[in-house]
């Protein structure tokens, strides 16, 4: 991001001087002005999408913004295609009436001024900015639209998100091919190649992030909690960490968490596996388990009872490896992200 930033900054102000016969410092104090121009119309593009989806009742967790782009990352999906569609939509209407404004400016102010320059170039970015992002391919905000059709045509949102992707990727293609040729045919200037094939890269990463969580949520209604997690094996607190290792080798369930309880049966916290055992064999007869043990308190819990939506929201909302599944104030299990992960995608390798 900064090294992009100072990019433009020192060609726009190369730009600038020999447009304007002005100095080496006026042209990079304009050069910057640029750079914080496109970011301030990027946090209006994303604030469309997010004053529009808080309209309808999605809460926004925060806005991240980029020199090519930015996104809004939101708490939960839309709720119908119709919501879906208009909150895609709004970023690219905002940005296209920051063009015809920044139009307006430039016919207004003096030719060959500062001004007249910064107004030109905030007008050609948005209208770009407006017009690309509206082509009918995920990640831009047109695959978004073309998700939300998809899904009221077929009823089904994950495969408008894979229909969108896939478009997402020969759009990705099409960009890197049509920049190859106007570079070649000098209608681009050789700089700008590697900044638009970053562009044409970060679209066909997207593209293909989109396609996988298409398939990885078709799978969603498969988590059970009741099945996925792991036993537990419950020990008394200050049991040596060796005899616990013993007792749930002889009689506990296969992968079962060691669980450890106070001394009225109360859990208070699981043994942290790593931490047992980076414990030297000699050492664990006089270590007691409460010295590899993680509090309950600091591992997330979720309720035996929620459906896969409901426990992706929980694990995207609370990283961790390691999740308490409880039935009431009982712990009854201990899911793994390393579990989830291996049920949502079978096909894929996982590092356990």
């Amino acid at each position: 991001m900064l090294l992009l930033a100072l990019l433009v900054t020192v060609l726009y102000a190369e730009f600038a001087r020999h447009q304007l016969a002005l100095s080496q410092l006026a042209g990079y104090v304009i050069g910057v002005g640029f750079v914080v121009s496109l970011l301030g119309s990027v946090l209006l593009h994303e604030l469309g999408h997010a004053l529009t989806a808080r309209r309808y009742g999605i809460g926004v967790r925060g806005i991240t913004l980029e020199l090519l782009g930015g996104y809004t990352e939101m708490d939960r999906d839309a709720p119908s295609p119709r919501v879906d569609l208009l909150v895609s939509l709004a970023g690219p209407a905002v940005s296209a009436v920051l063009g015809a404004l920044s139009v307006a400016a430039t016919l207004a102010l003096p030719d060959r001024t500062v001004a007249n320059q910064l107004a030109f170039q905030l007008a050609v970015s948005n209208v770009i900015v407006a017009v690309f992002n509206i082509l009918p391919g995920l990640p831009l905000d047109g695959g978004r639209a073309l998700r939300a059709a998809v899904w009221a045509l077929t009823r089904d949102r994950h495969r408008g998100t894979e229909v969108a992707g896939w478009v997402g990727r020969v759009v990705a293609g099409g960009t890197a091919l049509l920049v190859a040729a106007l570079t070649l045919t000098r209608h681009l200037a050789p700089l700008a190649l590697p900044l638009m094939l970053l562009v044409a890269f970060t679209l066909w990463r997207g593209a293909g992030q989109s396609i996988r969580y298409a398939r990885i949520s078709r799978r969603f209604p498969l988590i059970d909690l009741t099945r996925l997690a792991r036993p537990v094996w419950p020990v008394p607190t200050g049991t040596p960490l060796a005899e616990a290792q013993r007792r749930h080798a002889e009689g506990g369930p296969p992968g079962a968490a060691l669980l450890v309880t106070d001394n009225a049966g109360r859990p208070v916290g699981l043994v942290d596996p790593a931490a047992a055992a980076a414990v030297p064999p000699e050492r664990r007869p006089w270590l007691a388990v409460d010295a590899v043990t993680r509090s309950l308190s600091a591992l997330p819990a979720l309720p035996v009872g929620l459906d896969g939506e409901r426990v992706m929201e929980a694990v995207q909302t609370h990283p961790g490896a390691q999740y308490v599944v409880t039935a009431g104030e009982d712990v009854v299990g201990v899911l793994h992200i390393a579990d989830l992960a291996q049920l949502l995608e079978p096909d894929r390798k996982m590092n356990t």
